[in-house]
């Protein structure tokens, strides 16, 4: 009976550690800092930020200021020196590096600025394989976002055979297949011509709402980051006040 009650109290605490927190927000940093070794000014001071599920946030800021390293941060890809980062209710900091990786398939998609596309996979082959790795049936879904991506005629090349915004395209469709509860997107549509890249925003933001999935963007454009339900700068590592964008839903016909 003891050891009954011992695994019942284990299991509810794997639960809770699940469970996202009591305010509802599905990302939470809490008094983080990063510093790098060459430079001993914080990149991030002792910053702040909840995203909610559902909810759209654009991180704007000049190069060097941090944006990135925030991104990864909540990636589990770096650790704070100090404060937190609970990510879909766990604490990354009490995740190991299997763990991380398995949270990451499980919960993420990302969209690096480099792709980070799989160079002997076809276009198919690599929204294909994070499915694989989460055990999840395709059911479509990847021709789906080809399609939607004007794409899918590239489904059987290579990504040597593809421009840089072909690329970029099939990383917005790998960061999506698997129907993640949190989307990272650094610099989306960099390479991309406005209308292509306001078919890449509009697909990501349609998506995660769709499903009730966040999204954090960083961007460098005020067109694009009025699309988000908000916007934030980050400067001298410190986070600027909100600024709600114009009518999402306007802004997304427009």
């Amino acid at each position: 009976m003891a050891e009954q009650s011992a695994a019942s109290a284990q299991e509810a605490t794997q639960r809770a550690d699940q469970r996202p927190d009591s305010a509802g927000h599905l990302v939470e940093l809490r008094n983080v800092s990063k510093t790098y070794p060459l430079d001993p000014r914080p990149v991030l001071d002792q910053l702040d930020l909840t995203l909610s599920a559902g909810e759209s946030l654009a991180l704007v800021g000049r190069s060097g200021s941090g944006k990135t390293t925030l991104l990864n941060l909540i990636a589990g890809l770096l650790k704070p020196d100090t404060g937190s980062v609970s990510v879909a209710g766990r604490d990354l900091g009490g995740l190991d590096e299997n763990a991380l990786a398995q949270f990451r398939r499980q919960k993420l998609g990302i969209v690096f600025q480099s792709f980070n596309l799989l160079p002997t996979l076809t276009v198919r082959e690599n929204l294909a394989f994070p499915l694989a790795l989460g055990g999840l049936a395709d059911d479509g879904r990847s021709d789906e976002l080809l399609e939607a991506l004007d794409i899918g005629a590239l489904r059987d090349k290579l990504p040597e055979d593809l421009s840089g915004g072909e690329q970029q395209r099939v990383a917005v469709a790998r960061s999506l297949v698997h129907q993640p509860e949190l989307v990272l997107a650094d610099e989306p549509t960099g390479n991309l011509d406005l209308e292509n890249a306001h078919q890449v925003i509009e697909l990501l933001v349609g998506q995660c709402r769709e499903r009730g999935a966040g999204l954090l963007l960083i961007t460098h454009s005020s067109e694009l980051s009025a699309r988000m339900d908000r916007t934030l700068s980050i400067t001298e590592g410190r986070l600027l006040p909100s600024e709600p964008a114009t009518d999402p839903a306007r802004a997304l016909s427009a």
